[in-house]
């Protein structure tokens, strides 16, 4: 652990911070009366042969069958066994095996008789220990800016889920619309919690903006001269509204991400450099922003494309071992992810010139 952060972190902090975890976890394991879902708990497995499946492509996979004996855990049939049979294969690509300890989500069929079928997995409990420690570190090493942070992914959270459910009220008829003033929202309420009114927010404000809305507007000019030839709207799976502004939207969001932070670095770097050395010219701060920019450049636009292409590993791979061409496996899978990252690449870039820009036009000597 680095020295510097366990000089913050007193070994009461660190006990308190793993009894919350666990405490969150131990929670999450037993609430299941607050669920309207049926809960199943397995107590016993009993585990059948395996059959060996060959494939076409010579691909081999192996299919186990088990039954499942335990009790229901919540819900007017609490405490009733059941014994449900599952099915499941070594590749787990459209299954999953269960183990004794581990309570399920189920499906209660009552004719002829009550029996049932798995949903999927309760998995609260790792993801609340998962979120305690997230929300632990953050207080103690932000102190109160932990507050300020996480009020904003909750605002952000519940303003994202307004806008779905105004989209989808509208059946995705101004899905650019919807989520363009929801990036402004964002945009606003994110940087009025983390850096407060002053003349940085607004000016971190104003790039991430004009980043956002000239990267959006050279994307739609690009897809417009050419046609969008290459994008393959076929692979949004599951999509049931017209797949281009929805792609557009999601776009959207993911450019504002990755300009916001590279804004607030560089607009908070050069402020700072303006309150120690307030005889700094317009120009000298904007080729210390340019600066900045570089060095923080290329890790953003690697990053944005790690998070692009990982999402689509898994599918690209089984396409490829179902017999499909290289070529035809990353049109269907990855073409997206690679014009997202582009696009995000492009924002990132303008970004670094308008923080640039608007930090040497309106950030003074004694702003900080």
């Amino acid at each position: 652990m680095d020295a510097k952060l366990t000089s913050k972190m007193t070994w009461l902090q660190i006990l308190l911070v793993i009894a919350f975890c666990f405490l969150a976890a131990f929670f999450c394991q037993h609430n299941d009366k607050l669920y309207h879902q049926t809960i199943f708990q397995v107590s016993r497995v009993e585990n059948g042969k395996a059959v060996k499946m060959t494939d076409e492509f010579q691909n081999v996979d192996h299919y186990h069958s088990q039954m499942l004996y335990g009790k229901i855990t919540n819900g007017k049939h609490v405490g009733k066994t059941l014994k449900i049979k599952n099915s499941y294969s070594d590749s787990h690509a459209m299954d999953h095996q269960y183990t004794k300890g581990q309570k399920l989500f189920i499906t209660l069929h009552t004719q002829p008789r009550l029996h049932a079928t798995v949903k999927d997995i309760k998995r609260d409990a790792p993801i609340a220990f998962l979120f305690a420690i997230a929300i632990s570190l953050m207080f103690v090493i932000l102190k109160l800016r932990g507050i300020t942070v996480i009020s904003s992914i909750l605002i952000n959270t519940i303003l994202f889920w307004i806008a779905v459910k105004i989209d989808h009220t509208n059946n995705g008829s101004a899905v650019i619309l919807i989520f363009s003033i929801l990036a402004v929202i964002f945009c606003f309420v994110t940087l009025l919690l983390v850096m407060g009114w002053s003349k940085k927010m607004l000016v971190t404000l104003s790039a991430v903006l004009c980043a956002t809305a000239a990267t959006i507007l050279i994307t739609l000019l690009v897809f417009g001269i050419t046609h969008e030839k290459g994008i393959y709207y076929e692979s949004m799976q599951y999509v049931t509204q017209l797949p281009k502004p929805l792609f557009i939207a999601e776009v959207l969001i993911g450019v504002l991400g990755a300009v916001m932070d590279e804004a607030t670095d560089i607009v908070a770097s050069l402020a700072t450099l303006k309150q120690e050395r307030p005889q700094l010219s317009r120009m000298a701060i904007f080729k210390s922003g340019r600066q900045i920019g570089k060095s923080i450049m290329g890790p953003l636009i690697n990053v944005l494309f790690f998070i692009f292409m990982a999402e689509t590993l898994a599918m690209t791979l089984l396409y490829l071992k179902n017999g499909n061409t290289w070529h035809y496996s990353f049109s269907m899978n990855m073409s997206l992810g690679m014009t997202s990252s582009l696009i995000s690449g492009i924002g990132i870039v303008l970004t670094v010139i308008l923080s640039s820009v608007f930090a040497g036009l309106w950030i003074k000597g004694d702003e900080r």
